[in-house]
């Protein structure tokens, strides 16, 4: 109380004891007292309305009001304020029944002391204080179990009810005190209930357990806390309990653990990651498509682990969650095991209670696979367009190259004693000629593949023919490797054209290899079954022969990689490629039924897989060219629209003992075959023709004699049109252009 400034109201209308009282004070305690006087009980109201005391000393004994009730009245109008009775030695009883009403402390007059009255005022200041503390913490603990969803209660040792405060269950204060569990709920509720109070009790140990409760309206549960209730001298006499609902809570945890569920069910890799990137969940299908295990990558840097570096694109992606919200794009992510996937991403903002951002959800689906056929559907679409452009140029240009190829081979005939400057112009006029032939054939084999004749090989011996030549012609620098196993399987194809796609590939390895290296040819077995041919558009369920040819060379840049299999794309010098190698190899597998793939990094070489598929049987042994007969005068019914073709074939089957009726459309070939059916034997036939189609006039000739000897002939025919022909019964086909040898090998064959 030292230097405290007091306000005491002291009740008393003996002047001479509050002149006592004024000395004392002023004696014993260092404290600055004012002390304000009232005489009687009147007066001392009007000061309690008007000031506010530290302290009220106060005589029972007043001239307007005497005994307890002058305590109560002025207890009354000063609840906050402690008071100290005074009174007289024979009223001691009194003082203490004020005590009992709420007085601090009393003090006995003429017993009075300095030191008595100051310990007796610092004891009812401080105790009031306590006592004001007291009730303002019971007043917010109401307070708050009054705001709370906590359920309180006691109960005896027999689990009787003895104070409840906000009841649950559905139940009142009244209808709980003096029940027991047994009486309220379910009896399966009530033994569990039971089961576990009881175990406080017998252990003296408090529990806390989460609790169902079943109730005529729903299953209900609650976080329950149960604690042994001791008495004064601390012995057990019940408990006491608190629970609070958590039925929301649950459902919550229960619809948490469905959709984890359904995020582990799910093939697409989940990920939730903090603004800091580090890793908050990780779901299965993130496991599967990364390789990483949840606990491998949880609290890691999302970052650091999914990107072999830093790039612009994840930037981006991150700026634009972060200010819209959300964001949607493709991202090449790599895996645990460091092999790089491509992925369509989508990221998603995630924000607090207080809509403050405060991580991020991506969700990933693996499209490498998806990405590689779109790829080779983009090629096929983009080289199917490109080849529909060179059939029409190739068509015009075997019309024009058939007479020219044919009168090449004429003249010399008809010029036997020609000097020798004529005769080598003769020869080179032959040679450009068949040079011009091949290149159309080649821009054919790319737009529509190549129909050859398809035998039984065993492309092992092949390979060792093409080995061998490699080794005589390239240069030493270059190691040329073969490596074929004994039970290579067969295949059906044409020996002359895959020798060709063979050697092609080998050229453009020797070409990336200008300081020397390695060429490797590999052959194996393969079959490929289904998941094989959905990850490849050309790829057909069976066994495949495929053949490798590798390369340590320079490598083919990504940009152009697929643009290599485009006639007339060449990377090469002007004059050393005509860029159609790897079109005519496309095309010729394309007819085989087979298919190529190349797989090439820039300063670690290239490899070309090419597929065929294989057959069962026996190598059957190629035929040499054979040298033609002359005819026997037979007559040969020539049908075409172009001039040339028709004057230059006419003069060499005549040059050969033929003889010819020429028709330039399929109306005029019935109309001569009609008039002349017991003299022709066999009709050449083209099929592109104005008016009637070679096809329906063949079926026309058909009609008038069923035994008819047709051959076919086009510079442009597409596989449709091939096993139309083939289905009306004519095998006899001539690619245009064609040679004279080619034209009466043929005839020979079907007049035979």
């Amino acid at each position: 109380m030292a230097g405290e400034l007091l306000k005491v109201l002291l009740v008393e209308d003996n002047p001479g004891d509050i002149l006592l009282l004024q000395e004392l004070l002023k004696e014993v305690t260092t404290a600055i007292v004012d002390l304000v006087p009232a005489e009687q009980l009147a007066e001392a109201l009007d000061c309690l309305a008007n000031t506010t005391f530290d302290l009220i000393l106060l005589d029972l004994s007043l001239p307007d009001s005497q005994g307890l009730q002058t305590f109560v009245i002025t207890h009354h109008q000063a609840k906050a304020t402690p008071i100290i009775v005074l009174t007289g030695i024979d009223d001691e009883t009194l003082a203490i029944k004020a005590m009992q009403e709420g007085a601090q402390d009393y003090l006995v007059k003429g017993q009075v002391s300095g030191d008595l009255l100051v310990r007796s005022m610092r004891y009812a200041i401080e105790r009031q204080r306590a006592d004001d503390a007291l009730r303002h913490s019971e007043e917010r603990f109401r307070v708050a179990l009054k705001n709370s969803p906590i359920f309180v209660y006691n109960q005896d040792r027999e689990l009787f009810y003895t104070w409840v405060y906000n009841p649950f269950f559905g139940l009142t204060v009244e209808e709980m005190l003096g029940k027991r569990d047994s009486d309220l709920l379910a009896a399966e509720d009530a033994q569990r209930l039971t089961t576990i109070k009881l175990g406080v009790i017998n252990t003296e140990i408090g529990i806390r357990k989460e609790v169902s409760i079943t109730t005529a309206n729903a299953t209900k549960f609650y976080d329950l806390t149960v604690e042994p209730l001791r008495n004064e001298s601390q012995a057990i006499v019940g408990i006491t309990c608190a629970c609070i609902d958590i039925s929301d809570r649950k459902l919550a945890e229960e619809k948490i653990r469905e959709q984890a569920a359904l995020l582990d069910v799910t093939t697409d890799a989940i990920c939730v990651r903090d603004l800091n990137n580090r890793i908050l969940h990780w779901n299965k299908g993130a496991e599967k498509v990364f390789g990483w295990k949840a606990q491998e990558v949880l609290g890691k840097d999302a970052t650091k682990l999914l990107f072999a570096e830093p790039s612009a694109d994840v930037e981006t992606a991150l700026l634009q969650v972060i200010s819209k919200g959300k964001w949607q794009g493709e991202l090449t992510k790599i895996t645990k095991i460091g092999t790089e996937i491509l992925v369509s991403s989508r990221w998603i903002l995630i924000n607090d209670e207080q809509g403050k951002p405060k991580s991020i959800l991506t969700v990933d689906t693996d499209i490498t696979d998806k990405k590689h056929l779109e790829a080779q559907l983009f090629r096929a679409q983009r080289l199917e367009s490109i080849g529909t452009l060179a059939s029409g140029i190739a068509h015009d240009l075997n019309n024009i190259l058939t007479p020219i190829l044919a009168g090449a081979q004429l003249l010399p005939l008809k010029f036997p004693d020609a000097d020798e400057r004529t005769q080598h112009l003769l020869e080179i006029l032959e040679i450009n000629a068949r040079r011009g032939a091949d290149l159309v054939k080649q821009v054919l084999s790319f737009a529509r593949g190549v129909e050859g004749k398809h035998i039984t090989l065993q492309l092992k011996h092949l390979i060792v023919e093409i080995a061998k030549v490699l080794k005589e012609t390239f240069p030493k620098s270059i190691e040329i490797s073969t490596d074929l196993p004994q039970n290579l399987w067969m295949v059906s194809g044409d020996s002359t054209q895959l020798h060709q796609v063979l050697i092609n590939l080998c050229v453009n390895a020797r070409d990336a290899m200008p300081n020397g290296g390695t060429l490797k040819i590999v052959a194996e077995n393969l079959y490929i079954d289904e998941n094989y041919a959905r990850m490849n558009l050309e790829a057909k369920i069976g066994p495949y022969i495929v053949i490798t040819i590798s390369d340590n060379g320079v490598g083919i840049p990504g940009e152009i990689l697929d643009r290599i299999f485009e006639p007339f794309f060449t990377t090469k010098e002007v004059g050393q490629g005509t860029g159609l190698g790897l079109s005519t190899a496309l095309g010729i597998l394309k007819s085989h039924g087979g298919f190529i793939n190349v797989y090439s990094e820039v300063g670690h070489g290239t490899n070309f897989k090419v597929y065929l598929p294989a057959v069962e049987g026996r190598e059957i042994s190629s035929l040499e060219d054979l040298i033609p007969t002359a005819g026997h005068r037979e007559l040969i019914l020539i049908v075409d629209d172009e001039s040339a073709i028709q004057e230059i074939t006419k003069t060499s089957l005549e040059s050969h003992n033929y003889q010819t009726l020429v028709a330039s459309d399929g109306v005029e070939a019935i109309a001569l075959y009609a008039k002349n059916i017991d003299k022709i034997s066999a009709v050449l036939m083209d099929i592109m023709l104005p008016s009637l189609d070679g096809i329906t006039a063949i079926r026309t000739l058909q009609t008038i004699n069923p035994q008819v000897k047709i051959i076919a002939t086009s510079g442009l025919l597409s596989t449709n049109k091939l096993n139309a022909i083939a289905s009306i019964g004519v095998t006899a086909f001539l690619s245009k252009p064609y040679t004279i040898n080619e034209l009466l090998l043929t005839l020979q064959k079907v007049l035979s």
